[in-house]
């Protein structure tokens, strides 16, 4: 069922739920229709015999793609229901540009979850990817939501979203939207390569500007790319490096947000005694400057992250970033060594980190879209 205000589908194979249009294995997205799924491969229909409901049939979405066009761009609530009578099932959802909404979520026999979450709508269509061991799809509704909050990001390469060719390399900001509830959106503009001046000089920060509006966040976080030589990117740490940062923070106040700032994630290099190595050095103390001068909340992720890299030691570290055997991914088939950027599962962990700094912030209302 469609309206101006709200799309309703119920998945599987038996008679539709009242209110909610029936989507088949075989309903495959076409123009006129307005939704369906990208595509039958992967695709199972089943339903349970004795049981009513949305819980009663499903899809099995197997590495399967899912669209619905909207009258127009914002944001949107997304709400699911997922689970089987009769299996355990484990399901995997990524919205728009593979950010991370739901991970392995598992449900026993028998247990139909309900899950929301609120996410962008862009160029007029919502785009979801399934996969997962198990994976359900029973139903699915999908709302505006004018007065969600959003959390703007702006960051480097270990903050954005990477493009799936690239699996599993993903940026922490990627995975930030599993931990956020749906009275909030996360819209992450980070992009790589960019430091805090080639992301104002290139008009990234008047995106962000253009959306934002009083009461949303903005994650800040640059440093890695300040520290290239080059003109286009390069600033020096107690004074070009924090002007640039007042920008972001002075937009912020001007549009009656809340601007974060986020020190600088570190890189996967130790010493001979096994301890992390400071690869950004000023630049961390210049951002815990700035915060105090400023008086803007902090989420230390240097120092976050030092921790937990610490802890796991060099090779414990491999499971975080971008180490991967010939052979062991399909789209680094001769393997690779990264020691700045991060496999899925390691944003994952960063991303949870970031979540629990936000959270012990206290900041009002933030503090309540957290899935911390």
């Amino acid at each position: 069922m469609q309206s101006e205000d709200r799309y309703a589908f119920d998945f599987g194979t038996g008679e539709p739920v009242l209110g909610y249009a029936k989507i088949m294995s075989d309903t495959l997205y076409e123009p006129a229709r307005g939704y369906g799924f990208l595509s039958a491969a992967g695709l199972t229909g089943i339903r349970r015999e004795g049981e009513t409901g949305l819980g009663a049939d499903f899809v099995i979405p197997l590495e399967a793609a899912f669209r619905v066009d909207v009258p127009k761009d914002g944001l949107y609530t997304l709400r699911l229901t997922i689970g089987d009578p009769w299996f355990a099932a484990e399901t995997t959802i990524k919205g728009p540009d593979g950010q991370m909404l739901l991970h392995q979520l598992r449900t026993p026999p028998g247990y139909i979850e309900r899950f929301s979450v609120t996410l962008p709508a862009a160029e007029g269509r919502i785009l979801l990817y399934f996969s997962g061991r198990a994976p359900r799809l029973n139903g699915l509704e999908l709302v505006p939501a004018p007065d969600a909050c959003t959390v703007f990001i702006a960051g480097d390469s270990t903050v954005a979203n990477q493009p799936a060719d690239g699996y599993p390399y993903a940026g922490w900001g990627q995975m930030l939207p599993a931990w956020i509830k749906p009275d909030a959106a996360v819209i992450n503009a980070a992009a790589s390569g960019r430091s805090s001046k080639s992301f104002v000089d290139e008009g990234r920060l008047d995106r962000i500007w253009a959306r934002m509006r009083p009461g949303d966040y903005l994650l800040i976080q640059f440093g890695h790319n300040d520290q290239k030589s080059d003109p286009s990117r390069y600033t020096e740490p107690f004074s070009t490096y924090k002007e640039h940062l007042r920008m972001y923070i002075d937009g912020c106040r001007e549009r009656q947000a809340v601007p974060i700032l986020v020190t600088s994630v570190h890189r996967r290099y130790f010493d001979d005694n096994g301890r992390l190595k400071d690869t950004h050095g000023d630049y961390v103390i210049a951002v815990r400057e700035l915060a105090q001068e400023e008086q803007v909340p902090l989420v230390d992720l240097a120092a976050i992250s030092m921790g937990l890299f610490n802890e796991l030691g060099p090779e414990g570290t491999r499971s975080i970033f971008m180490w991967g055997a010939p052979g062991e991914w399909v789209n680094f088939p001769l393997g690779v060594s990264d020691n700045t950027h991060f496999q899925e599962r390691g944003a994952l962990r960063l991303a949870e980190l970031v979540a629990e700094g936000l959270k012990s912030l206290g900041l009002q209302p933030l503090s309540l879209y957290l899935r911390t």
